[in-house]
């Protein structure tokens, strides 16, 4: 979009916005026989004195332009995924038309629905890159499998791994079997973006394949030998992800801390191995405002990623009652909570806060699992309270779901529950864990006290940035139309930050870019 500029040297905050935000444009700040004033155009000003200037900087030149070429984009901006198809295949086709990389919320999904999703994509965006995600299955690797099975077979050319704490098969054989030499240089057809909150676990996607797992994947005829000797001359990953205080699973570190400590590492994996590329260095957590985006560029990001505030968008995979909930909350509105997938561990995610109980009731069930050998042992009050307000069911009908659910997906965890209390007061807590996601995306009335929605303080920044403008309302929220005007803003943020190491003091107000519709 190009923003026309003022007609004259502007002076007036209004004025002053609209020539900042002309990014197609240069903008000089000079001083007149009328005093300080702001111009596209010094032409515009005969007889003055250009104090500062800045050029003209498009939301397509920020950020790493090999990651734009490598993944064939617009824009140097990720849309992560987002579990149990909350980044849905309708966000990811939109996003793919409008030349922004988007990953497919692959994790939780049975294959079926899987493999239904990246048909549709294919179909409606055909030849447009995207990304599946893969998440770390420790518990169960045989969906790992299975979901590097269905992008092979899709030609998915990226994925996104997270969680992971190890290099599995699964992920070691998407990589290795989508190398192949050509000229003397090793392309990698199959890109990996991994996300990672900790240096040691982005050390092994900096580093090639681990060989064992590699040779083990030859002797099963997953990939060949030539590939295998490839394998050792690039690393894991294209693309790494500092993922700081963000919704789900987090660390909750701050990204001023993570992004330089990983910017550094690569830098000294770099040294050693001297691989021709880099491997890129991401943004991911608390970006929800063009600010912090900006922000994240400039400590070194290549891209940017947004996750909480795509959950609020029109193509999400998320219920109107829960989207309605999100648009409503605020930066302090977020909680840590008990995983379902780790809850014997102690693991937690991040979750909203206003207008659920979700976390209060989750944090209740955990600590009645570490004062317990078993259900059996709970107070006979404490589980009528369970029974009528938590699961709204008895927990004999809870547990006879467990089985039928177990039964089919992996029997050993009723077998061994069969033989320990304490396992079984597990799956019977996870049973709500687990469900209270579904309630959420599925808008399950009578359950909205028990919603569990993955948030980050993002959400409550982006909806304090868009208030009373057009993207205030949920129905106005298209995942391109937010890509376009978080890269726009941060482009703006960014002339500010350039004119503010002038010297240059704006105007009150100026200095934050304000949502225009871009058709407009």
């Amino acid at each position: 979009m190009v923003t026309p500029a003022p007609a004259w040297p502007a002076r007036d905050p209004d004025a002053v916005r609209v020539a900042l935000s002309a990014l197609d444009r240069p903008v000089y700040v000079v001083r007149d026989v009328s005093g300080i004033a702001m111009t596209n155009d010094a032409a515009l000003a005969p007889g003055s004195q250009v104090l500062a200037a800045v050029p003209p900087c498009h939301p397509e030149s920020l950020g790493d332009d090999t990651f734009r070429r490598d993944h064939s984009v617009r824009l140097a901006y990720h849309a992560g995924a987002m579990a149990n198809g909350i980044a849905s295949a309708r966000m990811v086709v939109a996003l793919a038309r409008d030349g922004v990389l988007a990953s497919f919320g692959a994790a939780g999904l049975p294959p079926g629905r899987v493999a239904e999703a990246l048909e549709t994509i294919r179909r409606q965006a055909p030849g447009r890159p995207f990304a599946c995600n893969l998440i770390h299955s420790p518990s169960e690797p045989a969906l790992e499998d299975a979901t590097v099975e269905l992008c092979l077979r899709h030609g998915v050319r990226c994925l996104e791994a997270s969680a992971f704490v190890r290099l599995t098969p699964a992920v070691v054989r998407y990589r290795v079997a989508g190398l192949r030499e050509q000229d003397g240089e090793v392309l990698a057809e199959n890109k990996v973006i991994a996300k990672v909150s900790r240096a040691e676990i982005a050390e092994m996607f900096l580093r090639p394949a681990p060989e064992a797992v590699v040779r083990e994947l030859v002797a099963a005829g997953a990939v060949t030998a030539r590939q295998a000797e490839l394998a050792r001359r690039v690393p894991m990953a294209d693309d790494i992800t500092a993922e700081a205080d963000s919704g789900g699973h987090t660390d909750r570190r701050a990204l001023t801390v993570l992004l330089p400590e990983l910017i550094a590492l690569r830098d000294r994996v770099q040294r050693d191995l001297g691989h021709p590329r880099p491997v890129r260095i991401g943004a991911a957590g608390g970006i929800g405002t063009p600010t912090a985006a900006f922000a994240a560029f400039a400590l070194g990001a290549a891209y940017v990623v947004t996750g909480s505030i795509n959950q609020a968008t029109v193509e999400a995979g998320q219920s109107d009652a829960t989207k309605q909930l999100l648009a409503t909350a605020g930066t302090a509105d977020c909680e840590m909570a008990p995983s379902a997938d780790m809850f014997e561990m102690g693991a937690q995610v991040q979750v909203l806060k206003r207008g659920t109980m979700f976390a209060s009731r989750a944090r209740k069930l955990y600590d009645l699992y570490t004062a317990h050998d078993s259900i059996d042992a709970i107070s006979a009050t404490e589980r009528r309270l369970l029974e009528s307000r938590t699961f709204q069911r008895s927990l004999d009908s809870v547990w006879d779901d467990c089985v039928r659910y177990f039964r089919e997906r992996d029997p050993r965890q009723i077998d061994r529950a069969e033989h320990d209390p304490r396992r079984r007061m597990a799956l019977v807590f996870r049973w709500y864990l687990g469900n209270a996601s579904q309630w959420s995306i599925a808008g399950e009335t009578g359950r909205t006290a028990d919603y569990q929605v993955w948030c980050g303080p993002a959400m409550g920044a982006f909806n304090s940035w868009t208030a009373g403008s057009f993207l205030a309302p949920v129905r106005n929220r298209f995942a391109a139309e937010l890509a376009a005007q978080m890269m726009r803003g941060a482009a703006v943020a960014g002339r500010v930050s350039q004119l503010r190491l002038s010297g240059v003091r704006l105007p009150s107000g100026t200095g934050t870019y304000l949502p225009v519709p871009t058709g407009g």
